[in-house]
Order: structure tokens, then C-alpha cells, then sequence
């Protein structure tokens, strides 16, 4: 059977595997480092993927490749196809004020998102281009008027991988097209006005392309997929269905859920984005997840695996020692602004094992209200499926089921940002209706009664730091 491959370029690291595309057999693979910062030059993604495909064997026998990529990034080229300027990322809050300008253009307060949430299916936050495009006029207008077309990050990887012919082929897919805040979800197409209501203008951008439509090809001919933005290909690689909730703990935290129509969330907490296959992904995104465990751990002088034997030492609730996450600020609730904090320091739970413990149960609190707002927007929760780097801490997995209230099923550790792009690629390759069956292998189950305390606190806590930041 034919060979596949698809490309991971995340926030940290470009990943690439080749698989068997019947089967998602793993055959080669390869990883490279992406530079630290929330402002990158793209030429630093194409190094990076240039050394991960070298070490994954290269593209020369693959039948498709597909990229997935980090979403909202705000990728913008002259009318040669130069980059303009290092590409904002979606960790780059510079743009929270240009948020509120944008909600307020439509209207401001309620209105204003209701306007937005109506028009695009998600309300703006520093996070989506949109906003980044906005504080682009206003702060660098000389970069502005430069601006001849704008994309993400996976457009312009599947841009260069099939030759850079002129923005004019630019690509994109739907799930990555409605993280911009200028595309709609419900009907399929750009929103131009939002556009230019943002930049003052209307630069040129991507196609947004079908499920398993062609991007482009490789110069040996074979096709590159439409691709798609992380989360969407995480769902596509873990085998999501109707119903399943993914809780992700990368560098962001997310909550998501595959839905066969979109979603409106006026207050801004649930992004309406859409899925890699044709149908919808409701979203919650937290800034701060697994690199909560990576601070706590710095702090300690511990690494990851003794951090996690810390944590379930200490008791559940952590005696009422709660860390609220915002260390890099937040995007749910929208607090940009916003710092960590602990409460219910005391003699008792000055301890490294009460430290770890409300480390992990802080991160899990500030995911678990995601699952909150997803049933708010009419998703049952019945279970939790748990990805990304920081379910391979056993302290994860054991308190998870504690604060989240339903069984969590943990698939073997893999790159299913990777995989789905892969399979989205078999799904170009072999055709048909529907992408190709693949196994994730043994899945393990977690159950534990739920501890209603821990939430309880980490609610008290969180708010205290909501009303300290209010005008």
C-alpha cells in the first residue's frame, strides 16, 4: 500500500511521520525545534520542516502529505510573496486591545459580540488574526501597506511545499480558515467587510478547500492536502466522533468536541470553529496547560515524572492550597492581562507535594471549566478523551476523572496532530467518502468519584483574580 505522510507545526517543534495509508502503520519519522517567542520568522518553520522531513526519510515515496498547523497565526506577503514581517503568533496578546476595538466597531458590549459570534461563529480575542491584522494598522502601518495577501501557518508550509507559484496560490481547509475571525463556519465563506474593517483594506487570501481536496503537489506529482489547524487535526488523528470531548494539554490547553452543526457563543468562551471532515468543532482554549507542570516543576527542582509523585502524595483539594494558571495570562475567560496566583498558603500546605498537587488540579480546574461552557452550548459530556504531552503525567491521568466528573479514556501516547494530517493525506490519496479507519491502539481507562471541593475553590480563587482586573 501506498506511504503517507503528515507534518505537525506546532508552537515548539515541527513533526513529521510517514505512515502506511490503509493501515496508519508508523514507518519513519522525524522532529525538529522551533525557535521560543510569540513573534517568528516563517523561514524558521520551512528550516525546521526541511530537518524533520530529512530525519523522517523524505517525501520522495509518499502518495499525499498534509500539514497541520498552530492556528491564528498572522502570516503576511508582498505582492512577490515575501514575508512582510515575523509572523505573529496566537500566544502574541499585543493584540488584546485591537479586540475590544474590533467589538466595539460592530457595536460594542453585548451587541458587538453577539454581532461577531453571529457573523464569523466566534467572538474576537488577541489570539485570531483578525485582531493581529487590526494592531498591524495601527502600530506598523509601514508594514501594513505592504500587505499584499495574509495566511496562517499551515497555509504557507503547504504554500512553499508546492512551490511558492505567487500568493495567487495560496490554500487553506475550513478548520483553519475559521480560526481568522474573517471566515464563517455556517456558510462557507469569507467575511471581506470583517476583513477590512480589521486592516483597512482587503489583502488577498488563501482558498479554502474541501476535506480531502488537493492544495497542491509535491514535484514528483503527489498531492498535498487541504491540511488543517491542530486542533482539528488532533480529532481527525485520535478518531474523534459526534459526541466524544478531547481534552488537549499541549502549550495550550483545549476542549473540544465534534458537532454536526456550528455554534454562536456570543460570550466569546466557545469558538465556532470547523472540523477537518466536514462538520464542527466547538472549542475552549486555555493559554496556560502543560507548561503550568513545567513551571511548578522549576520551582521545585524537580522533572516531570517526580512533580506528578509529588502530587499524588498530597491529598485531593491539596488542603486548600489552589493555584490559579494564568502564568502567560488567559484567553478563557479573555483576562489577557492577568497572572498566576496561589491561595490557602499555610504552614500545612507550604510543601513541595501541596505545590504539585494544586499545580496539576489548578490546570485541570481551569480545563474542566471549559467543559462547563461546552455543555452550556449543548454537548453532553459523558466522557473525556486526553491527549497531548501532558497526559503522560500518571498525576494527570489519576486526578483528571477527580475534577472533570466523567471516565477519562487516555489513547497511547502519540502525535496525533501528526497523525491526523497523515490520515487527512490517505484521505487524499485513496479517495472516498470518508477518511480511512485507523486503530490508536489500547486505550486506557481512568475512574474516580468526582471531588466537587476542588473545583469549588479554584472557582473562589479564580474570581478573586477576575475582580482584582476589572475596571
Amino acid at each position: 500500500m501506498p506511504l503517507v505522510a503528515g507534518v505537525d507545526s506546532s508552537t515548539q517543534s515541527c513533526k513529521v511521520v510517514v505512515r502506511d495509508a490503509a493501515t496508519g502503520e508508523l514507518r519513519r519519522q522525524g522532529r525538529a525545534p522551533h525557535p521560543d517567542g510569540t513573534e517568528v520568522d516563517p523561514a524558521a518553520w520551512w528550516q525546521a520542516l526541511e530537518t524533520a522531513v530529512g530525519q523522517a526519510g523524505g517525501l520522495a515515496d509518499v502518495a499525499a502529505v498534509s500539514v497541520a498547523g498552530q492556528q491564528h497565526g498572522m502570516v503576511c506577503l508582498d505582492d512577490t510573496g515575501q514575508v512582510v514581517r515575523p509572523a505573529l503568533l496566537w500566544n502574541d496578546t499585543r493584540s488584546a486591545g485591537a479586540a475590544d476595538e474590533l467589538i466595539a466597531d460592530l457595536g460594542g458590549g453585548d451587541a458587538g459580540r453577539r454581532a461577531w459570534a453571529g457573523a464569523v461563529g466566534s467572538v474576537p480575542v488577541a489570539s485570531f488574526t483578525v485582531t493581529k491584522l487590526r494592531w498591524l494598522a495601527r502600530h506598523e502601518p509601514q508594514h501594513a501597506d505592504r500587505v499584499a495577501a495574509v495566511c496562517l501557518p499551515h497555509d504557507w508550509l503547504t504554500w512553499r511545499l508546492g512551490g511558492a507559484a505567487g500568493p495567487a496560490a495560496l490554500a487553506t481547509d475550513r478548520s483553519d480558515a475559521s480560526g481568522t475571525g474573517y471566515w464563517s463556519p455556517a456558510t462557507g465563506d469569507y467575511r471581506p467587510d470583517l476583513l477590512e474593517l480589521a486592516l483597512g483594506r482587503q489583502p488577498a487570501v488563501p482558498s479554502v478547500r474541501g476535506p480531502a481536496e488537493p492544495a497542491g503537489a509535491l514535484p514528483h506529482g503527489a498531492p498535498i492536502g487541504p491540511g488543517a489547524g491542530d486542533n482539528a487535526a488532533a480529532a481527525l488523528g485520535a478518531g474523534a466522533e459526534a459526541g466524544d470531548v478531547i481534552v488537549s494539554i499541549g502549550t495550550s490547553g483545549t476542549v473540544f468536541s465534534v458537532a454536526d452543526v456550528p455554534t454562536a457563543d456570543h460570550t466569546g468562551t466557545v469558538a465556532g470553529f470547523a472540523d477537518a471532515t466536514g462538520r464542527y468543532l466547538p472549542l475552549v482554549c486555555t493559554l496556560n496547560a502543560a507548561r503550568v507542570l513545567d513551571a511548578a516543576a522549576g520551582m521545585l527542582r524537580v522533572d516531570l515524572d517526580e512533580l506528578s509523585d509529588l502530587a499524588l502524595a498530597a491529598p485531593a483539594g491539596a488542603d486548600g492550597l489552589v493555584l490559579v494558571p494564568y502564568l502567560a495570562g488567559e484567553r478563557t475567560p479573555n483576562r489577557p492581562e492577568a497572572t498566576g496566583a496561589v491561595h490557602g498558603l499555610t504552614l500545612r500546605t507550604a510543601t513541595a507535594a501541596h505545590l504539585a498537587r494544586a499545580a496539576v488540579e489548578g490546570m485541570l480546574c481551569a480545563l474542566a471549566d471549559g467543559l462547563d461552557a461546552l455543555r452550556a452550548q449543548g454537548a453532553e459530556v459523558r466522557r473525556v478523551v486526553l491527549v497531548g504531552g501532558g497526559a503522560r503525567s500518571a498525576a494527570v491521568r489519576a486526578v483528571a476523572p477527580q475534577v472533570f466528573g466523567v471516565p477519562v479514556l487516555v489513547p497511547p501516547p502519540g502525535e496525533y496532530v501528526a497523525d491526523g494530517a497523515a490520515r487527512q493525506a490517505a484521505w487524499v490519496a485513496l479517495g472516498g467518502a470518508a477518511p480511512p479507519t485507523w486503530s490508536t491502539g489500547r486505550t486506557e481507562r481512568y475512574d474516580a468519584p468526582e471531588v466537587p471541593a476542588i473545583r469549588a475553590r479554584y472557582a473562589e480563587a479564580r474570581e478573586r483574580i477576575v475582580d482584582q482586573l476589572r475596571p
